[in-house]
């Protein structure tokens, strides 16, 4: 199906037309056009076009106004200076809702030049538990899949793990000395997997700190690894693949789906590391100092004003973040085709991807046909408003604070439970979805370079901006479908528009522009906070506008249905490119 033009474009358009018409001297026909609490739109881009033709603004406007074409349009006023207040036409408001019904999408329209995305999101580490600083990387990267995928990107997920380097050494050589510590991954659940990742973890780290001839065999270790024995690899293996059995279990409970071959560790770039530091040097991008090969910026200065290097090889010869990183763009933009890079880390390493986005461009890797954007994310707070940690001041773990907030939320969705009969599975399921919801909404409504505070009361609250209270307007509209069997949610566009219908029909049409904006800005907190908009106006709107008792006249109760139905669709289209659940009864 051909896409569905918004309202606001087409007054846009009509405007533009009228504009050039009126004055075909401007060189601007851009009416600047937004929502208004006195009309449905108010456009005051003739202010400044007629500022700049020395013209009067009132009169300009009035021409503009004798030049509007369509029938979209029901009245125009000029207002105060030259503002102009636009009311639509309540038939072009129905008629464009239900072109929108007819379409599986909404009306949300697809790149006409799409593109491949590769998101680097949900950095795990191999041998260490995920906490809370994973929650907002994996939560933002999932939104951004949704949303990109449904304008037509192909996005490429990427788990940037952590699986090389000094402490595989420790781990491994400590393994070899003390075989059958591990069970074999499939025999083990994620929280044993883990249990047991940890207790060898901390057994050889105090073997390590407490035995100089072990960390000597551990560092030798080490050269085994990078150098590709066989048996040190064979049980660095071991230590992966155990961890990946956790990751997905904590992926499972964050309702998102991994892919296997999306988790790529740092040792996938091992191999590439020397031909990317070659390449650098040779094209001059990097140069040798003290023995390092590093790359120099004159505008990024750190103390005493002195340029940041960024090491790509110590002097040892060894390879950091750097080389991994660059190795990486190189590999997704040479083997995955990326047209766009995402990373969506924490923003305290902002300054180290500034850094290799650089050089990056210095080496041709990146330019105008791939471009990379680092989405910095803020800090986790408690409800002190310092980072969030344990009483013990330990960082909180992931799985254990997902679990917490489906407790919680299964308590909510129970003290309804009797009243809507849900069974004690529905509620248990729906528990979780409304649970793992709220830590995802929270997340997600908050700009992602801002901190937000971490307030599971807040959360699961049936009131304010949360994912519990959209959640419940979705299951309310699907209560009133379910108990109007009989009649038919049917479009009339001969009926004239309540104010709440109205509200409510305008903001359904923006949602198709809302989230082609949304994705092309990689901002899931602009359709979030759409989102709880529209179960705001779906709240006034079934206050005022009875739709089964005290029963309207029929063609009126098929049109209110038509809005709940679309609503509805609406709201669990949106929460779902947001990755989250929509039960049909809470």
């Amino acid at each position: 199906m051909a896409s569905v033009h918004s309202l606001a474009s087409t007054v846009q358009q009509r405007l533009a037309d009228a504009l050039s018409a009126a004055l075909p001297e401007a060189d601007s026909t851009d009416p600047l056009l937004r929502r208004s609490d006195r009309a449905d739109f108010q456009a005051n881009g003739i202010l400044a076009l007629a500022k700049k033709l020395k013209g009067n603004p009132r009169e300009l406007a009035t021409k503009v106004v004798d030049q509007v074409q369509g029938d979209a349009i029901k009245e125009i006023e000029v207002s105060g200076p030259g503002f102009l207040n636009i009311t639509l036409a309540d038939r072009a408001i129905i008629e464009t809702l239900a072109a929108r019904a007819a379409d599986d999408r909404l009306g949300v329209p697809l790149k006409e030049h799409p593109g491949v995305t590769v998101i680097d999101y949900a950095q795990p580490n191999v041998a260490k538990e995920m906490h809370v600083g994973h929650l907002r990387s994996a939560v933002i990267g999932d939104a951004l899949r949704g949303m990109l995928d449904f304008t037509g990107e192909k996005t490429i997920g990427r788990h940037h793990i952590g699986d090389w380097g000094t402490q595989f050494g420790m781990l491994i050589q400590y393994l070899i000395e003390n075989p059958g510590e591990l069970a074999p991954p499939q025999d083990v659940d994620g929280e044993q997997a883990m249990s047991n990742l940890n207790r060898v973890y901390k057994a050889s780290r105090a073997v390590f700190d407490s035995d100089e001839e072990f960390k000597e065999r551990a560092r030798k270790r080490v050269v085994a690894l990078q150098s590709g024995d066989k048996e040190t690899l064979e049980l660095w293996q071991q230590f992966v693949d155990e961890s990946k059995v956790y990751f997905y279990s904590v992926f499972e409970k964050l309702d998102m789906e991994i892919r296997d071959d999306e988790i790529v560790g740092e040792s996938a770039y091992n191999d590439l590391m020397p031909e990317t530091a070659r390449l650098l040097e040779e094209s001059g991008v990097a140069v040798r100092s003290e023995g390092a090969l590093v790359v120099f910026f004159d505008e990024i200065r750190g103390k005493d004003d002195q340029p940041v290097p960024l090491i790509v090889q110590k002097a040892d010869g060894g390879f950091g973040y750097a080389a991994s990183d660059l190795s990486a763009i190189r590999n997704r933009v040479t083997d995955l085709n990326a047209t766009s890079l995402i990373y969506v880390v924490d923003v305290r390493q902002s300054l180290h991807f500034k850094m290799v986005f650089e050089a990056a461009r210095r080496a041709g890797w990146l330019g105008d046909d791939v471009t990379a954007h680092n989405m910095g994310y803020g800090t986790v707070l408690g409800a002190d408003g310092k980072p969030f940690k344990t009483r013990e001041g330990e960082t909180v773990k992931l799985e254990d604070l997902l679990d917490e907030a489906a407790e919680r939320a299964t308590a909510v969705v129970r003290e309804k439970a009797e009243k809507v009969g849900l069974t004690e599975e529905e509620i248990v399921e729906n528990g979780r979805y409304v649970g793992i919801g709220a830590v995802k909404y929270a997340d997600l409504s908050t700009s992602a370079n801002r901190d937000y505070k971490f307030d599971l009361d807040q959360m699961v609250s049936l009131n304010g901006d949360t994912s519990v209270y959209l959640q419940y307007a979705y299951a309310r509209i699907k209560s009133i479908l379910r108990k109007s069997e009989g009649d038919t949610a049917a479009a009339h566009p001969e009926l004239e528009l309540a104010p709440a219908e109205r509200a409510l029909g305008l903001h359904l049409d923006a949602f198709g522009d809302l989230v082609y904006e949304a994705s092309a800005e990689y901002a899931p907190h602009k359709l979030a906070a759409y989102l709880y908009q529209l179960a705001s106006l779906f709240t006034t709107f079934y206050d005022q506008c009875p739709v089964i008792k005290p029963r309207p006249a029929q063609d009126v109760v098929e049109n209110r249905l038509f809005l709940c139905d679309l609503t509805a669709r609406t709201l669990h289209q949106g929460m779902a490119l947001l990755g989250i659940r929509t039960p049909e009864r809470l």
